[in-house]
């Protein structure tokens, strides 16, 4: 799907995001035993940064969101939520290739965590990412710069 754009996020897209969030990630906290839907907005409420926050957008409507949070041996790519009914559309790959582009000409690390389970690790596994380390609910996993 060739239809799609991404630009900064604003303060003022925290709710969307928030909402999107809750939707996205239920089935997989439920699976865990970890849904809260109180807890799982608030947690992208306390943590939004809009300056490392993107909007995914298509057909000029808001459909998704992804973070590139700086830190000091790495950038973190989180809060990477797309639409359901976008999901398998080519559309998250195509902005995790632009994200992973970019990184890769800065010779930059990135890390991200997945939900155990989550069938965003097959995604992430396709772009170069391997498992860390791992524990009860999270996969951690990294993705070393390609050469240019």
């Amino acid at each position: 799907m060739g239809d799609w754009d991404i630009r900064q996020a604003s303060a003022s897209d925290v709710e969307d995001v928030a909402e999107l969030r809750a939707v996205v990630l239920r089935a997989d906290l439920e699976r865990l035993g970890r849904y809260d839907a109180v807890r799982v907005r608030q947690r992208l409420r306390d943590g939004f940064d809009p300056a490392h926050t993107w909007v995914i957008e298509v057909g000029g409507a808001f459909a998704g969101c992804v973070a590139l949070r700086p830190a000091k041996d790495a950038h973190w790519l989180e809060h990477f939520y797309l639409a359901p009914h976008l999901q398998g559309s080519g559309i998250g790959s195509g902005v995790l290739r632009e994200l992973l582009e970019r990184c890769d000409r800065g010779g930059v690390l990135v890390r991200l965590n997945v939900l155990q389970g989550s069938a965003a690790q097959r995604l992430y596994e396709r772009y170069g990412f391997t498992v860390e380390t791992e524990d009860s609910v999270d996969v951690f996993m990294v993705r070393k710069p390609l050469p240019g």
